[in-house]
C-alpha cells in the first residue's frame, strides 16, 4: 500500500502562488524601471589636429579643479605656452586658453607642469614659448558661481617644425551643468567615480 499525503490547505497553495507572483513582479517592474544615464562627468573633442579631454576633479560641491588634456593627434606636433599672448609672438601661435561663463569661474590662473622652452623663428622674428611635442595637460581652480549652465570656451593651436601649422581654434564651446553638488558635461565622455 503507497503513503497517503494529507491535502495541503487551500490558504497555503493560495499565499505561495501570490508570493511568487509578487517575486516575479517585483523583478519585471526593476527591469522596467531602470535608471536613465546620467550626465557625463567629463568631455573629449578633436578638431584642428588635437583631442582634447576635460573633466572636472576634486569637486566638493561647490569647487574643484578643471582638468583639459591637450594631446596632438600626429607625432611632432607642440602647443603653445598659457602666457603666450592672444594674438600670439607677431601673429605667431595661440596660446592654450580655457574661459569660463556661467554657473562656473576661475579662482586662479591656470597651470601646467610642462617645461617652456622658446622656438627660435627663421626670419629675425622673435622666439615663441612652446611646449614639447605631444601631449600637455592644464588645471585650472574653480568654483559654482551660481546652479545651472555653464561653458568652458577653449582655444589653443598645434605646429611642427617641420610640417607647418595647423588652424588655431578660438573658442570650443564645451556645455556644462552645475547643481544638485555636482558638474556634469553635456558632450559624451566616460563617467568618473565620486563626483
Amino acid at each position: 500500500m503507497g503513503e497517503v499525503t494529507a491535502p495541503r490547505p487551500a490558504g497555503r497553495v493560495r499565499a505561495a502562488v501570490l508570493a511568487a507572483g509578487l517575486a516575479l513582479g517585483a523583478i519585471a517592474g526593476c527591469a522596467s524601471t531602470a535608471r536613465p544615464a546620467q550626465a557625463p562627468s567629463s568631455a573629449r573633442f578633436t578638431e584642428n589636429g588635437v583631442t582634447v579631454d576635460l573633466s572636472v576633479d576634486r569637486w566638493d560641491g561647490s569647487a574643484g579643479t578643471l582638468t583639459a588634456v591637450f594631446t596632438p593627434t600626429a607625432a611632432g606636433y607642440h602647443l603653445y605656452s598659457l602666457d603666450l599672448p592672444p594674438g600670439g609672438v607677431d601673429g605667431i601661435g595661440r596660446p592654450i586658453s580655457l574661459r569660463l561663463r556661467g554657473g562656473l569661474e576661475q579662482t586662479a590662473r591656470p597651470t601646467t607642469g610642462a617645461a617652456v622652452h622658446d622656438l627660435r623663428l627663421p626670419g629675425g622674428l622673435p622666439p615663441v614659448p612652446v611646449y614639447p611635442d605631444g601631449p600637455v595637460t592644464v588645471t585650472l581652480p574653480v568654483h559654482r558661481t551660481q546652479e545651472g549652465p555653464a561653458t568652458v570656451l577653449v582655444g589653443y593651436a598645434a605646429c611642427s617644425e617641420t610640417k607647418g601649422c595647423l588652424f588655431p581654434v578660438d573658442a570650443h564651446p564645451v556645455e556644462l551643468t552645475v547643481g544638485g553638488g555636482s558638474v556634469r558635461f553635456a558632450a559624451a565622455g566616460p563617467a568618473t567615480p565620486g563626483d
